[in-house]
């Protein structure tokens, strides 16, 4: 895990507060601690991503359909 320094300068603390959720999310912070929070066992780990998958294919699917009904 690695640290995350900002320092708050005169543009304000706003914009400060974005640059640090953009750090987080690029560093993949937020997806870690979430998949920390609790044990997942390995089976229901890919039984999940299967299902995510799967449900990823279906939208594709289904967004091919459409575009070629459309005239």
């Amino acid at each position: 895990m690695q640290n995350i320094y900002i320092t708050v300068d005169e543009r304000g603390v706003e914009r400060t507060l974005r640059k640090f959720k953009r750090m987080c999310d690029t560093y993949g912070i937020v997806k870690t601690y979430r998949a920390r929070q609790e044990y997942k066992k390995p089976s229901i780990q890919a039984k999940e991503k299967r299902e995510a998958a799967e449900k990823r294919r279906r939208k594709a699917r289904f967004k091919t359909y459409r575009s070629k009904t459309k005239i």
